[in-house]
């Protein structure tokens, strides 16, 4: 745990002088409330990290920090007659900059769990099983889809639709079900680094304005070239056998009324995000709340059609995954915390040309990404927002969203297929393969140094 923070405050702890322009922030982290926050930090942490271990949903632990850290300091503040605004302004652009991600995930959230309870994902999963493919031929099938949904969808929801999907075709197989699920989890990751919703950290470099929509379509080559290789390795463990599949005995599922008007809605949802952040100048979470009022608007419709029990969005609203959305704000409550009282500028010279330089800190990122999450260490640098043009920012978003593949628990796509596929996606059967992944983060690194150092495309 230790080295786990060390590393935490040498590659996130990417600082910047001022407040956004709010004044001088005191330095006090050589003060009791500077080193409680950082113990009180690492403890939480330590929990979240466990959480299968000792039986504790994440979101409780990362709530707990974040909102306790802050207030720590503000009663620090009050006790040494400081400048309270300080701490007004400081927490109001915090909860500025969690709100505008927060919302936009719980509308991406609500349309997802609508899919779902219309019959969607049930479909899709029947019409894969019962093609009669091989296994090795369904490992790339469905790595497909994870790459090509999760910029849509995201990559957690995108894994654990298609973790589903492995575990109705075969239940024993090791080697089958654990390639497959390594690589549900590369490609969920590696496809939603290229888009700026298709993971938490593209989307909070989006919304932060580190790169425009199209920018961060440009990492494609990089995020598809890497993700083909570490399968290429996979899949060559996976046997070429059909499975057993008697489609006498299954059902055709049927999507319910009304689900492909659903399907467009979000896409038109995703598009009026884009043009609200692009063209208006809203924040991206404007577009998907206007969506989100369209599709209530639309489900009041077949209510009148259909009754009420055909589909009520706030059945949808009701299933979404609350606890990723409160360990989200937990974490980057925490984040900011740590900030503000001045932890994170201790290692801003890892970025500076004469030390590791933007590549190799980038790189490192993750690395970290791996090993601790990647949403509090892509807090940490967007807070710091280090001197970089837009090819070092599409690094460390490539990076960050990539890295979490190298370790099971590395990313939220990584924890929820070993929740699907419980005792046969482990830490252990995952790392090794680990190397594979090793191999096609380098890869993907290698592609973007060529296509934007080399060849200029995309900077």
């Amino acid at each position: 745990m230790i080295k786990v923070l060390i590393s935490l405050l040498f590659f996130s702890g990417l600082a910047f002088a001022s407040a956004e322009g709010t004044g001088e922030i005191p330095d006090i982290t050589f003060t009791w409330v500077g080193f409680s926050a950082l113990f009180i930090f690492a403890v939480g942490y330590y929990f979240v990290a466990a959480e299968e271990k000792y039986e504790i949903d994440k979101a409780k632990p990362a709530l707990f920090i974040g909102t306790f850290m802050f207030m720590l300091v503000a009663l620090y503040y009050y006790l040494n007659d400081m400048n309270m605004d300080l701490v007004h302004t400081q927490a109001n652009h915090l909860i500025l900059e969690i709100s505008g991600i927060f919302f936009f995930l719980f509308v991406a959230m609500t349309y997802i769990e609508s899919l779902i309870h219309m019959g969607v994902f049930d479909r899709l999963k029947y019409n894969l099983v019962s093609k009669g493919y091989t296994y090795r031929q369904l490992f790339w099938v469905t790595g497909f889809i994870a790459f090509f949904l999760s910029p849509i969808a995201d990559n957690l929801t995108t894994a654990l639709i298609l973790s589903t999907v492995l575990i109705t075709i075969e239940k024993t197989r090791k080697d089958f079900l654990v390639p497959g699920a390594i690589n549900i989890v590369v490609a969920a990751n590696a496809g939603g680094a290229w888009s700026p919703f298709g993971d938490i950290t593209t989307l909070m470099a989006w919304t932060a304005g580190k790169g425009t929509f199209v920018d961060f379509l440009f990492l494609f080559p990089a995020s598809i070239v890497g993700y083909l290789v570490t399968a290429f390795f996979l899949s060559k463990l996976v046997p070429k056998e059909v499975p057993a599949f008697d489609i006498t005995k299954e059902k055709k599922p049927e999507m319910a009324a009304g689900a492909k008007v659903v399907m467009v809605l979000g896409i038109l949802t995703i598009a009026s995000a884009v043009l609200s952040h692009q063209v208006l100048h809203l924040p991206a979470m404007w577009g998907m709340m206007f969506g989100l009022a369209v599709l209530k608007l639309y489900s009041y419709g077949l209510k009148l059609k259909y009754g009420k029990d055909h589909f009520n969005i706030f059945d949808s609203i009701s299933k979404i995954e609350n606890n990723t959305l409160m360990f989200f704000f937990g974490i980057l409550a925490a984040v900011g915390a740590l900030y503000f009282i001045g932890w994170l500028g201790l290692a801003a010279v890892v970025y500076n040309p004469d030390v590791l330089g933007p590549t190799w800190s980038n790189i490192g990122v993750g690395f970290l990404s791996a090993i601790v999450d990647n949403i509090p260490v892509m807090s940490a640098v967007l807070k710091a927002s280090p001197a970089m043009d837009l090819s070092q920012w599409m690094l460390v978003t490539l990076t960050a969203g990539v890295g979490g593949s190298m370790i099971s628990f590395g990313s939220a796509a990584g924890v929820g297929v070993m929740g699907k596929l419980h005792g046969i996606y482990t830490f252990g059967s995952h790392m090794r393969y680990a190397w594979t992944i090793v191999i096609g983060y380098f890869v993907s690194i290698g592609v973007w140094y060529v296509q934007y150092q080399m060849l200029g495309i995309g900077a």
